[in-house]
């Protein structure tokens, strides 16, 4: 039996606000309390003191590479997860650009048993297609059957108009979301910075916004056709918030996400940080940034997703040119958002906290994202007036430019089904 007594408990989900006491028992929470009235003297019975601080709903990130199987040099599913327990999050979403991919049921099935050991929730998308080559369609049915709870070819987009329409057509059919990776290769020479004044800096040619603008475009098209739902991953346009804000007013079936890197960096960034601010979609200008800002404060974008992508130092290290793209977010995901969207008057906290929770969690039908009797006691306990020194990272790669900063903010623990997954000084008695 666990009590975390005397935080402020936010739940945006269902509206609840206040100092509670919330008794744990068997990984679920079983009586939500208000503070001090929580028996603490049973025998077994360890206690959590969070008074001064915030309780949520554990973060819900549905976009994460782990580079388990395949690519464990970068990341694995361990040092993936630990590295999600210190930023907050109790549930995630592997993607699946792995060796091999979960495009058949033996895969999707390896990954999902071997997540379960990590102590949060580690999910599974399927692939669209099969081996992510984007000629042929997976069997989605069997991949679902298998657990795989999503399904996309996210580090590729889908080129071939007539097989998105398919697969729309089968996702509609089961009810599953296709979350799409949406740049059009034809447009792009060199990719991971922004086609502009700073790639010309560089000698290089970029990755210009067509690129993405062109395939939101054609598959908001496409889901408006077929009456799937389709979600914009790590959006970076302004052309491509309003595309989705026009359709949603229709009734289209589009979602999207943004990661904090978009809402927080430009692409003047990569002359400060090299290849550590590269990534796929690029950062792109200032007003892009606040368009996706203002995206997220009118609820055009739905949720948060890190796109936690982890690099060796070594690949990090050459011409940035042959640099791979990405960068890793886990950790400081909910910071940055406290640094660019609550404290500067943008988002309200539960806002932020909504599009970290039950945002994602309502898009991809996960039971997670709320604090209530009966449901998984997952949580995250953490300050928000808080500071934090980001020095070192739980992930096998620190390819960010955040690393070395003192951030707002700080999270005090990760509770996953009732078990303590992080402990950053816990006050415990």
């Amino acid at each position: 039996m666990l009590i975390v007594k005397n935080g402020y408990v936010t739940d945006p989900a269902t509206g609840m606000a206040g100092e509670k006491d919330i008794l744990i028992e068997d990984g679920k929470i079983r009586t939500i309390a208000e503070a001090g009235t929580a028996e603490t003297s049973a025998e077994g019975c360890d206690v959590i003191d969070a008074a001064g601080l915030y309780v949520a709903p554990g973060l819900v990130d549905c976009h994460v590479h782990f580079r388990d199987p395949g690519f464990t040099y970068k990341e694995d599913i361990d040092t993936g997860a630990a590295a999600a327990a210190a930023g907050g999050f109790t549930t995630v979403v592997m993607m699946g650009n792995t060796d091999p991919h979960p495009d058949s049921e033996a895969t999707v099935k390896d990954m999902l048993d071997r997540g379960a050991k990590t102590g949060i929730k580690v999910l599974v998308c399927g692939n669209v297609t099969k081996g992510m080559a984007g000629k042929e369609l997976t069997d989605m049915e069997s991949l679902i059957n298998a657990g795989a709870v999503l399904f996309t070819d996210d580090g590729k987009p889908i080129t071939d108009a007539g097989l998105m329409e398919k697969a729309c057509v089968e996702a509609a059919r089961l009810n599953k979301v296709i979350s799409l990776h949406e740049e059009d290769p034809a447009y792009i020479t060199d990719n991971g910075i922004n086609a502009g004044e700073v790639a010309e800096k560089l000698g290089i040619t970029g990755s210009p916004r067509d690129a993405e603008i062109s395939m939101v475009k054609r598959d908001i098209e496409i889901a408006e056709r077929t009456g799937a739902s389709i979600v914009v991953q790590h959006i970076s346009a302004a052309e491509s918030v309003e595309l989705i804000r026009e359709a949603r007013k229709r009734g289209v079936k589009v979602h999207a996400e943004a990661t904090p890197h978009h809402f927080t960096l430009t692409q003047e960034a990569v002359l400060k940080y090299g290849s550590l601010a590269k990534m796929n979609p690029p950062l792109r200008l200032e007003s892009d940034r606040k368009a996706i800002i203002e995206g997220l404060k009118d609820g055009t974008i739905e949720m948060i997703a890190t796109d936690h992508a982890p690099h060796s130092r070594e690949e990090k290290a050459g011409d940035i040119k042959a640099a791979p793209s990405g960068i890793t977010g886990l950790e400081t995901s909910l910071l940055l958002g406290l640094r660019e969207l609550v404290n500067p008057g943008y988002m309200t906290l539960e806002e932020l906290i909504y599009r970290m929770t039950k945002g994602p969690a309502m898009v991809y039908g996960l039971d997670a994202g709320s604090i209530k009797e009966g449901a998984d006691a997952d949580l995250v306990i953490f300050d928000p007036k808080g500071e934090w020194d980001f020095v070192s990272s739980r992930s096998k790669s620190s390819n960010t430019p955040f690393l070395g900063a003192r951030l707002p903010g700080r999270i005090y623990g990760t509770i996953c089904r009732g078990n303590i997954v992080y402990d950053n000084g816990l006050k415990k008695n």
